[in-house]
């Protein structure tokens, strides 16, 4: 039997509804370095090694950072578009995504001070398969460009605060937007 998730969400609407603190919700991963540029994060009950390919340093036992963020993308596309189809009622039997990003590693080397460190382009391609009338494929596409969270933290600003803790003192990062 499959999971009811329109019942799902319209359940979670209706508590969020009624009790807005019961949405607010905190998330962590620590990570921690252990040999070279290999490093252990841990989310909840989950370990993942995340690692740099042969040709930046790494040993290649796990995806890099910026890949990870391709991933996150990507799989909070797919959760979105699920829980809004079946929400809106539009049949999908399947969603994937595939997601690419460019940078330019100038930025991160510290070669030209113009050139970011980050992805300066990222572009995602869903496939969807779904029997669905393009007028409906385009609700489902605004209500998942709207309300995916990963998308939303991409293309707006998302305050972050860097501190960096020594043995002596606490310190907050220059990069740090509050």
């Amino acid at each position: 039997m499959s999971f009811d998730f329109k019942a799902f969400f319209e359940t979670m609407q209706t508590t969020l509804a009624e009790n807005s603190h019961a949405g607010h919700v905190k998330f962590t991963s620590d990570s921690e370095q252990v040999q070279g540029l290999k490093s252990r994060a841990r989310m909840r009950n989950f370990e993942l090694t995340v690692d740099e390919p042969p040709g930046l340093a790494g040993t290649d036992q796990g995806p890099n950072p910026v890949e990870l963020l391709l991933a996150a993308l990507g799989t909070c596309q797919e959760i979105t578009y699920r829980f809004y189809a079946d929400k809106m009622g539009i049949r999908l039997n399947n969603v994937s995504v595939t997601v690419k990003g460019s940078l330019d590693l100038r930025g991160f080397f510290d070669v030209d001070a113009e050139v970011r460190p980050g992805y300066h382009r990222i572009v995602s391609e869903v496939k969807l398969d779904s029997p669905a009338s393009e007028e409906d494929v385009a609700r489902l596409i605004d209500a998942v460009e709207s309300h995916c969270p990963v998308l939303d933290m991409l293309t707006n600003h998302t305050p972050v605060e860097l501190k960096v803790q020594t043995q002596d003192s606490i310190l907050v990062g220059s990069a740090a937007v509050a």
